[in-house]
């Protein structure tokens, strides 16, 4: 074939529809040629997903059923003899203790008298080995009133370190709880509003919620317990907010017992909550960040500095140095 005849025309002409023929084919025919990756990688996820969901759900009814133990277990008999013998539950608890336990999440009878027995025991345990340290292994290095002093002191941390360890626990819980409330609320409207009742709606939450607050999902847990066996749903509600001892939890609680009361609609007044509670959220995190800048002062004045001085200064004293 000539140069002549592939310059031809016709020929370009023919090349031509070849090539928009085999592309129109290619292009018509990828498509159906191609697999549905995302069909399949949403599958995927979607198995993931719920595998996640068993594991926690697993997870959740194991911590549960465990904290329903605590709830039945009674205090050792030795403890709950010294507790008895020496009335401690009059002279060191009174019905504040109880509510700060139950709030720090520990239930029953059990922590309690765990609780004045420690308060009795660890100073006694901490003074003593203090006493042995400073008299008998630091020796004559200090003296004997000295020694007494420090023991004295070390006995009284160890008295109140139970209250600050119940009072830190707490501390802890609230947070969790705090953080999690307003999407706790979000599930429960949408739950009410699906048309399921308050005791199914605290439960369907209590099994959700559990993934971002183990606290929270207890809490509800219970009080959908009690919900369930109590005449008066407003005890219910007034106990959860006993034990968690938060105002955004008090101030829904206060909204569903109106409710209750008025009978006016749950989701109008959950929803008014899950929004207030958004809000002070928001301003809390606003509050937290805005006082980053002071708290970064002091580590800045202290570590920062005097490296900047270092590197800045650092090169203009070796060169002074190296001239004189």
């Amino acid at each position: 074939m000539s140069l002549h005849s592939l310059l031809n025309q016709e020929t370009l002409i023919a090349l031509c529809v070849a090539v928009a023929v085999a592309g129109t084919i290619i292009t018509i025919a990828l498509p159906l040629l191609e697999r549905d990756h995302l069909k399949s990688r949403m599958k995927t996820v979607a198995l993931e997903r719920e595998n996640i969901r068993a594991k926690e759900r697993a997870r959740l009814a194991a911590e549960k059923e465990a904290q329903r133990a605590n709830i039945r277990n009674k205090p050792k008999q030795n403890v709950k003899d010294f507790v008895d013998k020496y009335n401690l539950r009059e002279l060191l608890s009174n019905e504040q203790t109880s509510a700060k336990l139950k709030m720090a999440g520990f239930r029953g009878t059990g922590p309690l008298y765990t609780f004045l027995f420690m308060r009795i025991v660890m100073p006694i345990v901490l003074a003593l080995a203090s006493l042995l340290y400073t008299l008998v292994l630091l020796g004559g290095s200090l003296s004997s009133m000295m020694g007494l002093g420090i023991s004295a002191a070390i006995g009284a941390i160890g008295f109140y370190a139970p209250n600050i360890y119940v009072q830190n626990k707490i501390s802890k819980r609230q947070t969790s709880i705090r953080k999690a409330w307003p999407d706790a609320l979000d599930l429960m409207l949408i739950c009410v509003e699906s048309g399921m009742s308050i005791e199914a709606a605290f439960k369907r939450v209590s099994e959700e919620i559990g993934i971002q607050s183990i606290e929270l999902s207890e809490e509800l847990a219970l009080a959908n317990a009690e919900l369930s066996f109590l005449q008066d749903r407003s005890v219910a509600y007034n106990n959860l907010a006993e034990r968690t001892g938060l105002d955004g939890v008090k101030n829904v609680v206060l909204a569903l017992n109106q409710a209750e009361k008025y009978g006016t609609s749950l989701g109008f007044a959950l929803r008014v909550m899950a929004d207030e509670n958004r809000l002070q959220r928001m301003q809390a995190a606003e509050k937290k960040a805005a006082s980053l800048p002071p708290k970064l002062t002091v580590p800045m004045i202290v570590f920062f500095l005097p490296v900047l001085f270092f590197v800045i200064m650092g090169p203009a004293v070796i060169q002074v140095l190296d001239t004189f």
